[in-house]
C-alpha cells in the first residue's frame, strides 16, 4: 500500500471512530457535540453520504432547517436514493412552506424505505409527515374553494333576486307564480353548490379501501394467495411475531407469497386525490 492510500485508508478509519462517537452523542442528545464530531469526520471524508445524513439529523434536532436542507441536498449528490436525505429534505422544504416540492421529497422518501426496509420505523415516520403535509395542503386548497363557491353563490343569488326585481317591475299579475319561480331557481342554485361542495366534506373511507386488521386505509397493500388484501407492514409484523398464516383464513403463508396490490393501491391514491381530508390521522 502506497503512502497516500495509507493515508486515505487512516483518515477513513478515523472518520468512522467520529461518526460513532457522534452517534453516542446524539443517543445522549448532546446535539452540539454531535455536530462537531460528524462535521470532522466529513472533512477527513467529505463523500460518505451518511455523515451529512447524521448531521442534518442533528441540525433538525435543533430546528435549524437552513442547514438541514443543505446537509441533505449535499447528501443527495452523494446518493440519489438517500431515504433519509429526501426524508428530511422534504421536512426542510416544508419549514419554508414550499409544500409542493417538499411533499415530493416525502413521497421519493416513503417509496425508497418502502422498497428497502418496509417494515422499518421511519417509513412510518415518513407516512405519518406526508400525511400531515397532504393534509395541510388539502385544507389551504378546501379553505380557498369554499370562499370561492360562497362568493359565486352569493353572486349567482344576486342575479336571481336582481332578475326578480326587474321582471317584477315589468309584470301585472302572477306575481305568485313569479315568485314561485324565483324560489325554485334559488334552490336549484343551492343544490348545486352543495354539490360541488361534498368533495371536501369528511365522510366514511370505504371498507374496500381498508385494511382488514387496522381498519385504516391503505399505505402499502399487498394481496395473499387466498385473495385477500392486507397492509404490508402490518401482515410482515403479523408473520414474524404470531405466525406464518394469513390471519383470516388461517392458511400458511410466507412473506415471498405476497403480492403488491396495485389496483387497490391506485384506487387509494384516487380517493385520497379526491378527498384529501381522508390524510388526517390521530
Amino acid at each position: 500500500m502506497g503512502p497516500d492510500a495509507a493515508a486515505l485508508a487512516a483518515a477513513a478509519r478515523q472518520a468512522e471512530r467520529l461518526r460513532k462517537d457522534g452517534n453516542e452523542c446524539y443517543r445522549r442528545s448532546r446535539f452540539g457535540a454531535a455536530i462537531d464530531a460528524y462535521t470532522e469526520a466529513i472533512t477527513l471524508c467529505p463523500k460518505v453520504p451518511v455523515y451529512w445524513t447524521n448531521r442534518a439529523l442533528c441540525h433538525r434536532k435543533r430546528n435549524d432547517w437552513q442547514k438541514v436542507e443543505e446537509d441533505s441536498r449535499k447528501a443527495l449528490q452523494l446518493d440519489h436514493d438517500s431515504v433519509k436525505a429526501h426524508y428530511m429534505l422534504g421536512l426542510a422544504l416544508l419549514q419554508k412552506q414550499e409544500y409542493i416540492e417538499g411533499v415530493k421529497e416525502l413521497e421519493r422518501a416513503l417509496d425508497l424505505g418502502r422498497g428497502a426496509h418496509p417494515r422499518s420505523y421511519m417509513v412510518e415516520e415518513i407516512w405519518q409527515e406526508l400525511s400531515k403535509a397532504k393534509y395541510l395542503l388539502w385544507e389551504q386548497e378546501s379553505t380557498k374553494r369554499s370562499w370561492e363557491l360562497q362568493s359565486l353563490k352569493e353572486a349567482c343569488e344576486m342575479a336571481l333576486k336582481e332578475k326578480f326585481a326587474s321582471d317584477a317591475s315589468m309584470t301585472e299579475g302572477f306575481l305568485d307564480e313569479l315568485a314561485k319561480t324565483h324560489l325554485e331557481q334559488v334552490n336549484a342554485v343551492g343544490e348545486v353548490f352543495q354539490k360541488a361542495a361534498e368533495a371536501d366534506m369528511p365522510a366514511e373511507v370505504p371498507d374496500y379501501l381498508c385494511c382488514k386488521i387496522t381498519l385504516d386505509i391503505y399505505r402499502d397493500p399487498v394481496i395473499t394467495p387466498s385473495g385477500i388484501t392486507y397492509e404490508r407492514a402490518v401482515l410482515l409484523e403479523h408473520l414474524n411475531k404470531v405466525g406464518k398464516f394469513d390471519p383470516i383464513t388461517h392458511e400458511q403463508l410466507d412473506p415471498s407469497q405476497l403480492v403488491p396490490n396495485l389496483a387497490i393501491k391506485a384506487a387509494v391514491q384516487a380517493y385520497l386525490d379526491e378527498h384529501g381530508w381522508a390524510y388526517k390521522w390521530d
